[in-house]
């Protein structure tokens, strides 16, 4: 009896954790979406602001649940690669934070919710680029 109670707490635990991922991954403040790109501004050593206005060219990025990245511009599909969220360390407060990790670079999540991504590079330069949905 003992061994059956047991294997039911590790088999609850097991599905309590991966619901609770699950709903991460899914609510309001998911990474997981397409996001067109607004703007980005930065540079400390060379300051900018950049939009599709600008530039001439609109992009968006697209976070899989399966761990990809897809990038395109103007409609056409110009980068694939895989993209990770952890915890770590902001460059600039030394504090903890979410950083996500794609195309060879890292950057703070500086604000995610329902209708808004902004990220930040997390290195001296501090570009910050802003995505709505």
């Amino acid at each position: 009896m003992k061994k059956h109670f047991f294997l039911f707490i590790v088999v609850s635990c097991l599905f309590s954790s991966a619901y609770s991922l699950e709903s991460t991954n899914a609510g309001s403040g998911s990474i997981i979406n397409t996001w067109i790109w607004e703007k980005s501004m930065g540079g400390n050593s060379n300051p900018y602001t950049a939009t599709p206005k600008t530039i001439g060219f609109n992009k968006k990025v697209v976070f899989t649940p399966n761990g990809r990245v897809i990038t395109y511009k103007n409609d056409v599909e110009i980068r694939n690669s895989t993209y990770q969220v952890e915890k770590g360390i902001s460059f600039f407060d030394k504090s903890q934070h979410d950083l996500i990790t794609f195309e060879g670079k890292t950057y703070v999540i500086e604000n995610l919710d329902n209708q808004n991504l902004t990220i930040v590079s997390n290195n001296e330069d501090a570009a910050r680029t802003i995505f709505k949905r």
